[in-house]
């Protein structure tokens, strides 16, 4: 089941302005996602960390996250070492390590990392229902943040009609084996999952047509900016602009 476990702390991130904390998450990983330099990558990287720390998120989450993420990035030690042209290190077997493509996994390592941990930091701590009201306030358009929202909603929606479903097929006595039959009921069963949604949400949509939906929704709390939510948002767009010169001198150089 997936879980909103990041937005319910009461950090002082939390506390800020959604839509300061998304512009501001906007610039600090396009900035991370465009260096080039390993050290810049690290300060990147500590930078991150440290909006994480503030945020106080739940450690075991957090670190089911890293390890969803780490695990790809395993796959790209083992082959981008070996696969990039460059100055020999060490053999494995028949194929060769080089200076080169360690010095790009790493490179891969620190950004993606630093992408993650501030993402988890600033975005994953807000609530799913005020992420697409701040979304729609920063002119994004209507229908790419309901989408988001009821994308969001609906999960949850079709993982119980897919956990009900298993637990009818447990009990009529199926056990998942590798032939034909098998497949053959995975099938079913996922098309039976999507032919339910289907329904379910045309009912979804008529009640709320019964109920004068118009496409826009209305809420009684509104988004109300603070010093310090202007504050944030300057002190991020600084060190975005400070790390990408300083990647880019180091670059020259």
């Amino acid at each position: 089941m997936i879980e909103d476990a990041f937005s319910s702390g009461k950090s002082p991130i939390h506390r800020l302005d959604p839509r300061f904390r998304l512009a501001g998450a906007t610039a600090w990983t396009v900035c991370i996602a465009l260096l080039s330099t390993p050290p810049c990558a690290a300060a990147a990287l500590g930078i991150s960390l440290l909006l994480l720390t503030i945020s106080r998120p739940p450690l075991r989450c957090l670190l089911s996250r890293l390890l969803a993420v780490n695990v790809f990035i395993l796959f790209l030690w083992a082959i981008l070492p070996f696969s990039q042209p460059g100055a020999p290190v060490f053999d494995v077997w028949l194929f060769t390590a080089t200076h080169e493509g360690l010095a790009l996994a790493g490179l891969i390592t620190l950004k993606s990392n630093a992408i993650v941990l501030a993402f988890i930091a600033l975005v994953a701590t807000i609530p799913v229902t005020e992420l697409g009201r701040a979304l729609r306030r920063l002119k994004v358009p209507d229908k790419l943040a309901y989408l988001l929202v009821f994308t969001y909603r609906y999960i949850f929606v079709m993982a119980g009609e897919y956990q009900r479903m298993r637990q009818a097929m447990r009990i009529r006595g199926f056990t998942p084996r590798t032939n034909l039959h098998s497949y053959r009921t995975l099938a079913y069963l996922a098309g039976m999952v999507l032919v339910r949604g289907l329904d379910r949400s045309e009912r979804v949509y008529n009640a709320m047509l019964c109920r004068a939906f118009t496409g826009r929704f209305r809420s009684l709390n509104g988004l109300s900016a603070t010093g310090a939510d202007a504050a944030f948002l300057i002190l991020i767009l600084a060190a975005s602009a400070a790390i990408a010169l300083y990647d880019l001198g180091y670059t020259l150089t």
